[in-house]
C-alpha cells in the first residue's frame, strides 16, 4: 500500500500491510516564515517517510493574528513572550473577530500550500489547529490561570471573546481545506487535563467552541483531535465529530491504547513516548510498542502522544517505520 491508501484503510476499518506510523514536533529555528516551515517539513516528510504529515507551525502562531508578541528563539526552545493583548478581565471584552487575510493566517496557508505541491500526490496533509479556549489562553499568557479567574469573574465577556476566536478560525480552517488540506489535527493544549480545569469548566467555555470548529472541517477525509496534559479523562471527547483521537498513552492518569480501544470506535493514535523517545535504542522502543500495541485491533495508528523533541535524532525518527514493519 502507499500512505494515502493505508491511511484511508485504516478509516474504513479495512485491513492493512502494516501500521500507519508518524510523528511530528516543531523545529523552533524553521518556523517563522511559510517558506522555512514548508522546507523543513518537505525535508523531514522525505526522510522518515511517513504516512502523513502535519504541518506544524510554532505555537505561537495562534495568538499572534490578535496581537501578541514572541522573540524568535535563537536555540531549539520555545519563544518568549513579549506582549500579550490581555492583562485583566476588561481587557477579554476587547478581543475582536480577525479576518482570514491577516499575514500570519496567509503565511500558514502558503506553508501548505508549498508542502501541498511537493509532496501532497504521495501523503495526507493534516493542519495544525488550536481550540478556542487554548488561543484565548495563550492572549491571556498560558494554560489554565489567569483566564481560569478571569472566566469566573467575567464569563459573559468570555463567551464573547471565545464566540469572536471561533468565527476567526472557522474562516481560517475553511481557507487551509480549500488550499488542500486532508484534515485538521486539533489541538486543545493541556486545557483537557483536569489538572488544569474541571470538565464543568471544559464543558462551559471549551465543547461548544470546540465542535463549531471542527463541525466546519467536517467534510474532511482525515480529522484527528490531540487531548493534551494527564489526568484527561479521554472519554469525554469520544463523541466529538473526528476520525482519531490522539493523547499521551503513557501519562499519568490517562488510558493505555487498549483501554481506549476497547471503549471507542475511533482511531486511536499513539504509542511512542514522545519526551523519552530520543533515549531509547531501536530494540528498547521495539519492545516497549509491542507490548503497548497488544489488544488494540487493527484501529491504531503508531505515533507520538504529542509532538517528539526537537533534537531527536534522524535515525530514532526513522525507526518506528522499521518497526512498524516488523510487527507486520
Amino acid at each position: 500500500m502507499n500512505h494515502k491508501e493505508r491511511m484511508r484503510a485504516v478509516l474504513n476499518g479495512r485491513p492493512v500491510d502494516r501500521l500507519p506510523v508518524s510523528t511530528w514536533g516543531h523545529d523552533f529555528l524553521r518556523e517563522w516564515s511559510a517558506d522555512e516551515l514548508a522546507a523543513h517539513t518537505i525535508e523531514r516528510q522525505r526522510k522518515y517517510d511517513y504516512d502523513f504529515v502535519k504541518l506544524n507551525p510554532r505555537w505561537t502562531m495562534f495568538a499572534e493574528p490578535w496581537g501578541n508578541t514572541y522573540e524568535p528563539p535563537t536555540e531549539q526552545k520555545f519563544p518568549r513572550l513579549v506582549h500579550k493583548i490581555v492583562n485583566d478581565a476588561r481587557d477579554i471584552a476587547k478581543v475582536p473577530v480577525v479576518s482570514s487575510d491577516h499575514p500570519v493566517f496567509l503565511e500558514h496557508v502558503d506553508a501548505l500550500k508549498q508542502v501541498g505541491t511537493s509532496i501532497g500526490d504521495d501523503v495526507d496533509i493534516l493542519v495544525t489547529i488550536f481550540s478556542p479556549l487554548s488561543v484565548l489562553g495563550l492572549l491571556c499568557g498560558g494554560v489554565g490561570e489567569p483566564l481560569n479567574t478571569y472566566a469566573k469573574k467575567a464569563p459573559e465577556e468570555v463567551h464573547k471573546a471565545l464566540d469572536h476566536i471561533t468565527t476567526t478560525l472557522e474562516g481560517h480552517v475553511r481557507d487551509l481545506l480549500d488550499a488542500g488540506a486532508s484534515g485538521v489535527f486539533f489541538a486543545a493544549l493541556q486545557w483537557t487535563s483536569l489538572d488544569v480545569c474541571d470538565p464543568e469548566f471544559y464543558d462551559t467555555f471549551g465543547r461548544p467552541y470546540d465542535l463549531r470548529v471542527l463541525k466546519t472541517a467536517r467534510s474532511a477525509p482525515m480529522n484527528m483531535l490531540h487531548v493534551c496534559g494527564n489526568n484527561i479523562a479521554l472519554e469525554r471527547f469520544f463523541n466529538y465529530p473526528t476520525q482519531i483521537v490522539n493523547w499521551d498513552n503513557f501519562g499519568p492518569g490517562n488510558d493505555t491504547l487498549a483501554e481506549a480501544s476497547a471503549k471507542t470506535e475511533k482511531i486511536v493514535a499513539g504509542g511512542i513516548p514522545h519526551r523519552s523517545f530520543h533515549k531509547m535504542s531501536h530494540d528498547e522502543l521495539r519492545q516497549l510498542t509491542e507490548g503497548v500495541l497488544q489488544n488494540t485491533g487493527q484501529n491504531v495508528i503508531l505515533a507520538g502522544g504529542c509532538g517528539v523533541g526537537a533534537l531527536v535524532s534522524d535515525d530514532v525518527r526513522r525507526s518506528v517505520v522499521e518497526i512498524a514493519d516488523s510487527l507486520t
